[in-house]
């Protein structure tokens, strides 16, 4: 916004976290629709202009929540990892990590429910990029299931992979999404843990039986 005062960095980046906190805390009560500039104004204790000197506008704060939702998620995920147990083959512990990966992806989701379907309800305007930043965020994601993946399909190239990691992750999150919010009808949360486990697992068999 043209006229706004620039603020000292170090006010600049407080105020930018107060903001973060503030959207982060609407979306949790009251879902993404509810990010809007005056009750952000008033949860982060500052005047309503105060918001567009440290970002353009309401869709970069909101890629600014989202990138701290994914830090959050990417922390979550390195704490599923467990050690391999001994007498596991470098296929069975790819199939074992694959399996916690997935249920540390559904316990994220339905520990941080608002803030998790924020990440995918947010639309930018039509023709403006999602920006570099965030893209790598994503991608250090689908790179831990890049990774795992790799005994169990090796004769696949790296971009190949790079796909498969992501088609693993849609048909996982397909599974999470309608879980969770019961499209599959009312399933115990136990169960859809269940689910996931029998699922992931058959897949990761089924990756297995294609090495060449």
């Amino acid at each position: 916004m043209i006229g706004l005062p620039t603020l000292p960095s170090n006010r600049r980046l407080d105020l930018k976290e107060r903001l973060i906190d503030a959207a982060s805390s609407l979306i949790e009560a009251h879902g993404l629709g509810s990010v809007k500039a005056r009750p952000l104004a008033e949860r982060a204790g500052c005047a309503l202009g105060a918001i567009y000197t440290v970002f353009s506008d309401l869709d970069a704060l909101i890629m600014a929540v989202s990138a701290r939702t994914l830090t959050r998620l990417e922390a979550h995920l390195d704490k599923s990892e467990r050690e391999d147990e001994a007498s596991a083959s470098p296929t069975e512990a790819a199939r074992q990590k694959l399996v916690w990966l997935a249920l540390a992806y559904l316990d994220f989701a339905f520990a941080h429910r608002a803030s998790w379907r924020a990440l995918f309800e947010h639309r930018l305007p039509e023709g403006r990029p999602v920006p570099d930043w965030l893209v790598a965020d994503q991608a250090r994601l689908f790179e831990k299931v890049e990774k795992v993946l790799q005994p169990l399909v090796p004769q696949l190239p790296g971009p190949e992979r790079a796909i498969l990691a992501r088609s693993l992750f849609s048909a996982v999150h397909g599974l999470v999404l309608l879980g969770l919010e019961e499209k599959l009808g009312v399933m115990a949360f136990t169960t859809l843990r269940d689910e996931i486990v029998r699922i992931v697992s058959a897949m990761a068999r089924g990756l297995e039986e294609t090495r060449t």
